[in-house]
């Protein structure tokens, strides 16, 4: 069973920064493919970002967010620069029980309890 405690999510200005973190525990994390997804208020979970053996992003995040890991420390990052107003949701770390990236929600096994991130404009 993996564990995720996701970290780091607070209240910035529009085109401002913030660095998600989600520790993972109980499982193999160089095995585990990663993925942050988020959800706003009245809205569906949407994929954002995901790593394993390729990284992927949401079309809306592109060239802004950057997903890394490191597997030394069980960690996935998401770096979110040139933050939006619309980029305020709960986010959440997820990890499959294989490798590969995958960018549906349903492809993933464990998730953690969501980090709030909110940008004002």
């Amino acid at each position: 069973q993996v564990q995720l405690v996701e970290s780091g999510g607070g209240l910035v200005q529009a085109g401002g920064s913030l660095r998600l973190s989600c520790v993972a525990s109980g499982g193999t994390f160089s095995r585990n493919g990663m993925g942050w997804f988020r959800q706003a208020p009245g809205k569906e979970r949407e994929f954002v970002a995901a790593i394993g053996g390729t990284t992927y992003y949401a079309d809306s995040v592109k060239g802004r967010f950057t997903i890394s890991r490191d597997n030394a420390k069980n960690t996935v990052y998401l770096q979110m620069n040139s933050l939006k107003p619309e980029d305020t949701a709960v986010y959440y770390c997820a990890a499959r029980a294989a490798i590969l990236a995958k960018t549906k929600s349903g492809d993933y096994a464990y998730w953690g309890q969501g980090t709030q991130v909110t940008v004002s404009s």
